[in-house]
């Protein structure tokens, strides 16, 4: 299909992704009155949220206590009330002259649509590890393991390793064992335990086994996943001859990470720029969450991976910003909620995990004024 051939619409903004990020910067610029529409590609808006069933913690100002899944509910209950226009089904290939958005509906409608403002929130993909047998049948990552139980009540298997000890990989474990499958071990290539402390130890009680400075050696089976060695490694990452122990496992999770999804803001011109804390290569921005393009705001994983309590309070900067940019809010109003959502957002960029993000988003802000 030729993008110079499609046909034209317009709209004041356009927000790609309909996960918590773009869900919460649509919202912000609809409440200021502002044209949204918001796209994503899946048939159900939500994103992460909705395979998110366990709650929330921190303070009242980041829904603590409250799961995913309801969250996810009650902003889009706040999008029907504000009649934000929704596409679902459609996937967005381009980004032309700054402006226009190419948007392929069902797989066979192609519209484009000329936007004063975007806000792209299309999030992360998952990080691969590589070993013998990791594209046998079994093996998958973490995210995709968690889709299938919470989204679909499909249990990938029934004897699991986990690979990755951050958050999502101690998550996922507990939520494999409340689906009533068996989680056999979950192995840690660094020398500690990456995830928060409180979802640690709900995995620990439940007598799953943590091996640190550990990897995956191999996978076999024939036409899926039957057993898997695992192996102890040293301080230069490479396996420990003699520390072997083979697993019982017809699944394999892999939770090494994500990877910010860049390739349409990149494609459409925005400014890239190296941020390893954050997942690698993003988007260069502002605190506003302007990206090099004027035009284009970033929210959420493409801005750099972190929770997803981070990711709605830069969709709420970011979707006030695109209002405040078209003349719809006044300077005191933004000011005031931009403070409100950056004081949440400091709040949440405290402490041992939180400091290190707080610090990388320092220095892509120093390059941008440099």
């Amino acid at each position: 299909m030729e993008a110079g051939a499609l046909m034209m619409e317009e709209r004041e903004i356009v927000v790609v992704g309909a996960g918590p990020a773009g869900l919460s910067a649509a919202l912000e610029a609809a409440r200021t009155g502002a044209q949204v529409l918001l796209v994503d590609e899946n048939g159900k808006p939500g994103g992460q949220l909705f395979k998110q069933i366990h709650k929330f913690f921190g303070s009242k100002d980041h829904r603590a206590g409250v799961r995913g899944i309801d969250i996810g509910t009650q902003l889009l209950e706040e999008a029907q009330n504000l009649q934000i226009e929704v596409w679902l089904d459609a996937e967005v290939c381009g980004i032309f002259n700054q402006q226009d958005v190419w948007i392929v509906r069902n797989k066979e409608k192609s519209v484009t649509v000329r936007a004063q403002r975007i806000i792209l929130a299309t999030g992360a993909v998952e990080n691969s590890v590589n070993f013998p047998g990791w594209t046998l049948p079994g093996v998958m990552g973490a995210g995709a393991a968690q889709t299938m139980i919470n989204l679909h009540r499909v249990l990938p298997g029934e004897k699991c390793l986990m690979v990755g000890s951050g958050n999502v990989g101690i998550i996922v474990s507990y939520q494999l064992l409340q689906a009533g499958a068996e989680v056999k071990a979950v192995v840690e290539a660094a020398p500690r335990l990456g995830g928060y402390g409180v979802h640690t130890a709900k995995v620990r009680r439940a007598g799953v086994p943590f091996y640190t400075s550990h990897t995956v050696l191999e996978a076999r089976g024939t036409d899926h996943v039957e057993s898997a060695t695992i192996v102890q490694i040293d301080e230069k990452w490479k396996p420990i001859p003699g520390t072997e122990k083979d697993l019982d496992v017809d699944t394999i999770c892999i939770a090494a990470g994500l990877t910010p999804l860049v390739e349409l803001a990149f494609a459409a011109g925005c400014e890239p720029l190296y941020s390893p804390l954050l997942g690698g290569m993003v988007p260069k921005h502002e605190p506003t969450m302007q990206t090099s393009i004027p035009s284009v705001y970033i929210a959420g994983d493409i801005s750099g991976v972190e929770e997803a309590s981070t990711a709605m309070e830069e969709g709420r900067m970011a979707g006030l910003s695109a209002a405040y940019s078209l003349g719809y809010v006044s300077d005191g109003i933004y000011s005031d909620g931009y403070e409100a959502a950056l004081k949440r957002m400091l709040a949440l960029r405290s402490g041992m995990f939180g400091q290190k993000r707080r610090d990388a988003k320092a220095a892509i802000f120093a390059q941008n004024r440099g």
